[in-house]
């Protein structure tokens, strides 16, 4: 590999991905609307972002993931996107097993970087765990990030599930 290419941030991006893909699994989320690229999301273990201890309220708990960043692009902003990504990633690591996704928050987020604005993850469902004047981190337990409407068709498979039309149907019978 030449110099130019060793420090080719796109490429260190890159191979950072097929790395984690092939130890770990998917690392990220890409939205589309319309074919279009519209917002992504990148996550991984701890272990696998050595650079995140770098952050005043490091480490990351050993039971998360870290939620490293997300990113709707301007024009389908204030769409829900962002929310549907960390619904996404929350499904895929819930499968996985995972108890909880954690994040740095940037209190004086001004445009799109690497962490993600504090606002909107308090506004997906994250908890400040630990406070920080400018870099908090926020963490979101994976059983309480099911949607309302995902906890109702639960509810509603239960119930339904429970009953049979023959059983409903037929008469109790008395027993003696």
């Amino acid at each position: 590999m030449g110099r130019a290419e060793a420090n080719d941030p796109g490429l260190e991006k890159e191979s950072w991905i097929s790395s984690v893909l092939l130890e770990w699994g998917s690392c990220g989320k890409i939205l589309y609307v319309d074919g279009v690229p519209a917002a992504f999301v990148l996550f991984a273990p701890p272990h696998y972002v050595p650079r995140s201890v770098a952050f005043p309220t490091s480490p990351v708990s050993a039971d998360a993931v870290l939620l490293m960043t997300a990113r709707v692009l301007d024009e389908f902003a204030d769409a829900g996107l962002g929310r549907m990504l960390v619904q996404g990633v929350a499904k895929d690591l819930t499968r996985r097993g995972v108890k909880a996704i954690e994040a740095f928050g940037d209190k004086q987020w001004k445009s799109p970087a690497c962490v993600m604005p504090v606002d909107f993850l308090l506004s997906v469902g994250f908890k400040t765990v630990r406070p920080h004047h400018r870099y908090p981190r926020l963490r979101m337990e994976l059983r309480t990030a099911l949607s309302w409407r995902e906890d109702v068709e639960v509810a509603l498979e239960r119930l339904l599930g429970s009953m049979t039309p023959e059983r409903a149907l037929r008469p109790a019978v008395a027993s003696s």
